[in-house]
């Protein structure tokens, strides 16, 4: 899609921008720790949402995924929890499930409610203070905060704080990119997504094609392609690089059941790989949720293709909303970009 077709859907009034937080009937919090670089970015359904998964990086970090495959019984979830720490991050949904509980919000199973959480996290082990990762508490205040005062932003925020980008040249050359968020209305049917970036590959503008982050060269006046870097070490012994994974979720109010959802993620990482490349390696956990949270009547590939856009614009976003932090240089300073 080139960029004139891209606005004119908008000029025209096919599509129209919306908040995030209006793309379905959710509530979104998130919870941070600057100092440690990581956090938590939680979306709740107090009624219980349909939801899809698909995972296509090679090293997730995940918790109660299989619940999304559409033979297992449970027909709704209540919370999907983004995080860091990887797979030491999993303890944070049991905050957001003790929360949930507390509020009354889950299947009811004889006197107990239990709270259908699923999470997925990245790996920001490499930045800030590795020894300190989300757990109960902080997914406790992300989920207090989702109820209470929702407070979702894009940039160094929740899931996003600690990510980066481009890091086949190591630390001193990738950049700093956080979560972003991008979402439209057509009609009554609404698709929205959000996204924590945190890739080994670069990102490049889908819609004109021009990199806007990933390695950068050693005097940081340019960027390097990190295709060529993995090229440049075929021969060289196996260099474990699982450091990295992009988070992503769509919400629409279209009604879909997880079937359809789990297709709907599936399209949507074509936003990914528009986006981002190399993407979806075996040192990536890249995985897409899909949830559903009304029951407006709505074609599942026109959902999936627009997944698919909405997808690649907030990488974007979350790439120009981020500050640089922890050493390492966000898009919006680079001079070069606005040459």
């Amino acid at each position: 899609m080139t960029e004139e077709i891209w606005y004119q859907r908008f000029k025209t009034g096919i599509l129209k921008e919306i908040p995030i937080t209006e793309a379905g009937d959710v509530r979104i919090g998130q919870t941070e720790n600057p100092k440690a670089a990581t956090g938590c970015t939680v979306v709740i359904s107090e009624k219980g949402m349909r939801a899809g998964v698909d995972i296509r990086g090679g090293g997730p970090a995940s918790r109660e995924t299989p619940l999304l495959d559409p033979l297992m019984a449970a027909q709704k979830i209540h919370a999907v929890l983004l995080s860091g720490g990887s797979a030491f991050g999993l303890g944070a949904a049991n905050g957001v499930m003790s929360f949930l509980e507390e509020k009354g919000i889950g299947l009811s199973v004889g006197p107990l409610t239990v709270p259908l959480v699923v999470q997925s996290d990245i790996f920001d082990l490499g930045i800030g203070d590795s020894r300190v990762r989300p757990d109960a508490v902080m997914g406790y205040e992300a989920a207090k905060r989702a109820l209470n005062a929702p407070n979702y932003r894009d940039g160094n925020y929740g899931a996003g704080c600690g990510a980066t980008v481009g890091k086949t040249g190591g630390h001193d050359t990738c950049m700093k990119t956080g979560i972003g968020s991008f979402a439209v209305k057509a009609g009554e049917l609404t698709v929205g997504a959000l996204v924590a970036v945190n890739a080994i590959g670069d990102i490049f503008d889908w819609k004109t094609g021009r990199q806007v982050a990933g390695c950068l060269t050693e005097d940081k006046k340019g960027f390097r392609n990190s295709s060529d870097l993995m090229l440049l070490r075929l021969a060289a012994p196996e260099r474990s690089m699982a450091e990295n994974t992009t988070l992503g979720i769509i919400i629409t109010n279209g009604y879909f059941t997880k079937d359809r959802l789990s297709k709907i993620a599936g399209m949507a990482h074509d936003g990914f790989a528009r986006a981002i490349h190399p993407v979806h390696t075996s040192g990536d956990g890249d995985c897409i949720y899909a949830l559903s949270t009304g029951d407006v009547p709505a074609n599942p590939d026109v959902v999936g293709t627009l997944a698919s856009e909405v997808m690649s614009e907030a990488i974007l976003r979350a790439v120009y909303s981020a500050e640089s932090a922890y050493g390492c240089t966000a898009a919006k300073d680079l001079s070069f970009l606005s040459e």
